[in-house]
């Protein structure tokens, strides 16, 4: 069996991320009304959207190992839309550390939550590059990494769209190693529904679930692309996190069954669109005082109130992010 705490301390040990959360986040019950709405016994919400106080979010905990022992003066480059919570977390939290970030940007609708998201990224951006179209995207880049040297200082450093990274997913495995510690000395629960973007979390969640041998099903909801939501691709991340462990000798137990990772499209009609059912399980999960966003949560959440003959009872849903 996996101890969860001492796992985690040897992870922390082994790979010496900074300390940017204040952790654990709190793992709540929903209220039962909400559980009953959608149909499960018992309903927990994981607060990842209050993993810190500066800038909340999932992507925190990735930012932890991104951007840990970076030489002074680094810019930090990377990627997403104008919505995009990854740069506008990446851009938080580096100046926070006294980094300078630059930002490269594709449009995407335009909602409330991104017009928030994107003035926050660009307050606290060094530099922010907009592309005009996803086509333009590759041109936005390449100013956005040759903006980063005329900043002066520092080396560059490149992060990937997302964070998707082995070294982040690593700090999405102790959020899962994390949730166990709250879950005993209760049963594990019988899934685990999140949003599935560029695929950090998901890969870090279900490499947790395998390690601990629960019998959960982490079902990871696509919003983005399928180029770049897909099993495949979480499982390669995943897989390259557990390398990485390897690496610094740290062999996680295998898993015994198939990976539990279940990928169920939401997407709709593209990334940061809204869909009509993500829109109405938003409206549902607000009367219960759950506050979503359209791109993410909403979405994800939609999966929970529209499965019909899905038989599970325990579900913990992952609270990604909280508009700012």
């Amino acid at each position: 069996m996996v101890d969860p705490a001492r796992l985690t301390q040897k992870i922390r040990a082994a790979l010496a991320p900074c300390r940017l959360g204040d952790w654990p986040t709190p793992l709540e019950p929903a209220p039962p009304a909400l559980a009953g709405a959608v149909g499960v016994a018992a309903l927990a919400l994981k607060r990842e959207d209050r993993s810190a106080r500066r800038c909340g979010g999932n992507k925190v905990r990735g930012l932890e190992f991104l951007l840990a022992g970076a030489p002074p003066g680094t810019v930090f480059v990377t990627v997403g839309g104008t919505g995009s919570t990854h740069c506008l977390a990446t851009a938080v939290h580096a100046a926070a550390l006294s980094y300078r970030t630059v930002l490269a940007q594709f449009p995407q609708p335009d909602t409330p939550a991104s017009r928030a998201v994107a003035a926050a990224s660009a307050a606290s951006a060094a530099l922010v590059v907009r592309a005009r179209s996803r086509a333009t995207l590759p041109l936005a880049l390449l100013s956005a990494w040759r903006g980063a040297r005329a900043l002066g200082g520092g080396p560059r450093r490149w992060i990937p769209g997302g964070g998707a990274h082995p070294r982040a997913v690593v700090g999405h495995l102790l959020a899962g190693l994390e949730l166990a510690a709250q879950t005993r000395p209760l049963e594990p629960p019988d899934a685990i529904v999140l949003p599935l973007g560029t695929g950090g979390t998901a890969a870090g969640v279900a490499l947790a679930v395998a390690a601990l041998g629960w019998p959960t099903r982490v079902v990871a909801v696509r919003v983005a692309p399928l180029v770049v939501a897909n099993r495949w691709r979480t499982m390669q991340l995943a897989r390259g996190a557990a390398r990485l462990l390897e690496r610094h000798g740290i062999l996680l137990p295998r898993a015994t069954s198939p990976f539990p990772l279940e990928v169920v499209d939401g997407l709709g009609k593209g990334y940061g669109h809204p869909t009509a059912a993500g829109e109405a399980a938003r409206r549902l999960a607000a009367e219960h005082g759950l506050v979503l966003d359209p791109t993410y949560g909403s979405k994800a959440f939609a999966f929970l109130v529209r499965r019909a003959t899905w038989d599970v009872q325990r579900v913990v849903f992952w609270h990604t992010f909280g508009i700012p």
